[in-house]
């Protein structure tokens, strides 16, 4: 369902020399006035939307089926023969747009973001990067390929690590146990490649900063990210304040759960199964009952979000189901030209699956309602905004969660398990955040030097709030299964300042449910067109991670689970 072309031919095969022409196009059009101005940005963003919808589609793919080599050449073709010889192409169109003498004609309130945000692309852009980006590309994706092999066996039954995971919430001990082993041997397995392509990776992204011109690879990517609005050590004050407020109710709750099951010690597998006793919650049976499930929630919250995920359904645009060869994880692909989404998650028909696709869901509502956007790059968000539209989502449509449980009982218990996650997410999230910053701050680091530095990270968070004795090695390697650590660097203290914001719209919908929600909407609507502060405050929320405010909204958490007990 691609949207007619006005520039470009309406099909055709991309590859560099298809497409070589209409850069040069761009670049050698005249100008001569701002609506000459405009209509260049125009075509510039039909290409550019063009191009990105054919590498998600090849990014889908591969990673939907990891173990097809020719989905992998197709992803490593673009990566290594189209994106590095357009990157002087899209500096070029940079300087053409930034030199323009009718860019100060331009509406400098519609335009505001989006000439910041090239005026740093000119900043930090530099030739001999061009390359050892499209080698990262290649090597990031390693991650998916070691990962997606991993698998154990089970009662003579082969699982995926996400199908295993199941075996955590059984009420069994001993079965929790034995599938934890599973699952931390079949980990540690690789625990030497995944080292290696950690070490790999840090020493083409410190390359990459210092060629423009940054001391490490944190500081070129914190202007790289476009992190306009705060700063290094507004992160390290939010890790505090996670440290401060969070984690001791965190612990009070692992006192209890100890004390309710009557445990001497907690260990790892003792932290997902429920204190009641009763078995793990199962809100679907299969990927076409999630689906569905969802958009009958979705349209009771609204008809427009029903709407948005039985279009997707229709068009085929889910593979949510966990299977071997899949790569790990969850992610909605925005499909920049068509104004749909693709949600690719690995679903074992858990409570954990509820809550992806709820904020898988949020994130495709994002890509729906910000579609007709006049340029590309008004949809090109911030992950602070992109995150706060999903998380948002996993809360408010809570109230829509009947479509999924039989009984009150069970619809009270995912709730409670759901603000629990909350409430998990933010130490984690500071966690790999402040070791992140420990890794691209000491580059030299030697692999035993890393696992030291996440050790006392980890312990700084509360470590879980469980007996490690014996599980020394997977305790130390627990990182390697963070996606974002490999793939997305430094993306990832968004989800807590984002968790925030989706606590704060929770609160307004909850007080007046009409107001709230068309206040979030209104938010999604801007996609990246306004400052992150503005469109949190079109939100109805602030922009604010400081110790008072997590203070705020950690008690109104606390006091909704209290509710519910």
């Amino acid at each position: 369902m691609l949207k007619n072309r006005t520039f470009l031919p309406q099909s055709f095969e991309i590859t560099f020399e298809s497409i070589e022409p209409f850069y040069k196009q761009l670049l050698e059009r005249s100008i001569q006035s701002k609506e000459e101005l405009e209509q260049w940005l125009r075509d510039r963003s039909e290409l550019e939307a063009t191009l990105e919808e054919d590498f998600a589609w090849r990014y889908i793919k591969m990673t939907c089926d990891t173990t097809d080599e020719k989905l992998l050449a197709d992803f490593q073709y673009f990566a290594t023969e189209i994106e590095p010889k357009i990157a002087p192409y899209t500096n070029d169109l940079n300087k053409k747009f930034i030199a323009s003498p009718y860019l100060s004609k331009l509406d400098q309130q519609k335009y505001f973001v989006l000439i910041r945000g090239i005026k740093k692309q000119l900043e930090l852009f530099r030739d001999e990067n061009i390359p050892l980006m499209s080698q990262l590309q290649v090597e990031q994706q390693k991650f998916g390929a070691i990962s997606g092999a991993m698998s154990v066996t089970i009662n003579d039954k082969e699982y995926t690590l996400e199908q295993a995971s199941n075996f955590l919430k059984d009420v069994d001990r001993e079965v929790r146990e034995k599938a934890y082993e599973k699952i931390s041997t079949r980990r540690l397995q690789d625990k030497n490649p995944l080292n290696d392509l950690y070490t790999t990776l840090i020493g083409l992204r410190q390359q990459v900063a210092h060629n423009a011109g940054f001391e490490n690879f944190r500081d070129y990517a914190f202007a790289a990210l476009g992190r306009f609005d705060y700063t290094v050590q507004d992160c390290f004050a939010f890790h505090e304040a996670i440290e401060k407020e969070v984690v001791p109710i965190l612990k009070t709750q692992a006192e209890k759960r100890k004390a309710v099951l009557n445990l001497a010690t907690l260990k790892p597998w003792d932290t997902e199964v429920d204190v009641t006793g009763k078995p793990m919650l199962k809100p679907f049976n299969n990927g076409q009952e999630l689906i569905d499930k969802s958009i009958a929630c979705f349209e009771k919250l609204d008809p427009y979000l029903g709407k948005c995920l039985g279009t997707m359904k229709t068009e085929g645009l889910f593979d949510v189901e966990s299977r071997k060869g899949k790569a790990p994880g969850g992610y909605n692909y925005p499909l920049a030209e068509t104004g749909m989404p693709f949600i690719f998650m690995n679903s074992a028909n858990s409570m954990r699956d509820l809550s992806t696709m709820v904020h898988e869901g949020g994130h495709a509502v994002h890509t729906f309602i910000s579609a007709d956007l006049e340029l590309n790059d008004f949809k090109h968000l911030t992950s602070e905004i992109a995150e706060l539209a999903s998380m948002s989502m996993e809360l408010i449509s809570m109230d829509h969660w009947d479509d999924f449980f039989d009984n009150e009982e069970d619809l009270i218990r995912a709730k409670k398990d759901q603000l629990k996650d909350v409430l998990k997410t933010l130490p984690w999230v500071a966690v790999i955040d402040a070791f992140q910053h420990w890794i691209y701050t000491h580059p030299n680091h030697t692999v035993e030097e890393r696992t030291k530095a996440w050790i006392e990270i980890y312990d700084r968070f509360g470590a879980g709030f469980v007996d490690w004795t014996g599980l020394d090695q997977a305790k130390a390697n627990l990182w390697q299964k963070q996606l974002h650590l490999f793939e997305v660097p430094f993306y990832y203290i968004e989800y807590a300042i984002a968790q925030l914001g989706a606590i704060a719209v929770w609160r307004n919908y909850k007080q007046n449910p009409e107001k709230g929600l068309k206040n979030y909407l209104n938010a999604l609507k801007l996609g990246y067109t306004k400052p992150i502060g503005k469109i949190y405050e079109t939100a109805g929320i602030e922009f604010n991670f400081s110790k008072e405010y997590v203070h705020e909204l950690m008690q109104f958490v606390k006091n909704e689970l209290e509710k519910l007990d």
